[in-house]
């Protein structure tokens, strides 16, 4: 929330803002600095623990992009980013309102989302509360905001992928956040991720195939952070994967097919001995 401190502190600093004075940077917020051996600590400490969230932030905040502040600049200084922080502030109330969300036609996005949610117990009430584990400050700027928005949006783009939430379709998710947003934090966990899972399990799975597709997948979808999500949620599912040019996960599904065929469960690798998933 900006408080007039915060409003009179970005107008006499000069610093860019927003229609109603937020600050793109908060003053205190301190510069992010790159620690790639701070990263590989905490991705060791992930693995022997996938349940460990706030890892992951943390793994983001060692690798920060050089390009995320332009990305957030154009975004949130654009009059399609006023349009946004006016209507949707805040995206957890309105993912969560199951209720609302399912007057939308059937076959919607929304319903699409409802059920996967319903059906692997999540809310995105839930994962803002993982990120609150990892104790970062928060600073009343764009920058937040846009940060939120990447977050929210996460079990949003399962469902408009096609990616589940096993092993394979968590690391296939990780890399399609990195076409659309990219950082080194997302490839770590990603590559890394599919590369530890291929080690773990013995298997002739296109694994690789599987998430350089879905790599490529992001990097073809137009920005989703930067979309009404109200409108996306409306939208048919078929037509708004063809709008975002969302191929069939084929890949993926022949890892599945694969998996199956040689008496392997792909949604609990965790009984051949080692945790294989690593959390988005």
């Amino acid at each position: 929330m900006m408080t007039h401190a915060d409003l009179n502190l970005a107008v006499n600093q000069g610093l860019e803002c927003s229609a109603d004075g937020t600050p793109l940077r908060h003053p205190t917020r301190p510069e992010p600095r790159y620690e790639p051996l701070k990263a590989w600590h905490h991705f060791r400490i992930l693995l022997k623990d996938k349940e460990n969230t706030a890892e992951v932030f943390k793994i983001f905040d060692a690798l920060p992009s050089n390009d995320f502040m332009r990305r957030v600049r154009a975004l949130t200084l654009s009059d399609q980013g006023e349009k946004l922080r006016t209507h949707e502030s805040s995206l957890a109330p309105i993912l969560d309102d199951h209720a609302a969300l399912r007057k939308l036609p059937k076959g919607s996005v929304a319903h699409a989302y409802c059920d996967f949610m319903e059906r692997e117990g999540l809310s995105a009430a839930g994962l803002v509360e993982e990120s609150e584990k990892s104790g970062r400050p928060t600073y009343p700027d764009l920058i937040q905001w846009y940060g939120y928005r990447l977050r929210d949006t996460h079990d949003l783009m399962h469902v408009l992928t096609g990616y589940g939430r096993d092993a394979l379709g968590e690391q296939c998710v990780l890399l399609f956040t990195h076409g659309q947003n990219p950082s080194h934090g997302h490839l770590l966990l990603g590559y890394a991720g599919a590369w530890h899972m291929k080690g773990l399990v013995k298997s002739k799975a296109p694994v690789f195939r599987a998430v350089r597709q879905a790599h490529r997948t992001g990097r073809a979808c137009p920005s989703l952070v930067g979309m009404s999500i109200t409108d996306l949620l409306a939208m048919d599912l078929a037509e708004a994967r063809t709008m975002l040019n969302i191929p069939d996960p084929d890949w993926y599904r022949e890892c599945h097919r694969v998996w199956c065929s040689e008496g392997i469960d792909p949604y609990d690798m965790l009984a051949r001995g080692e945790p294989a998933a690593l959390p988005a």
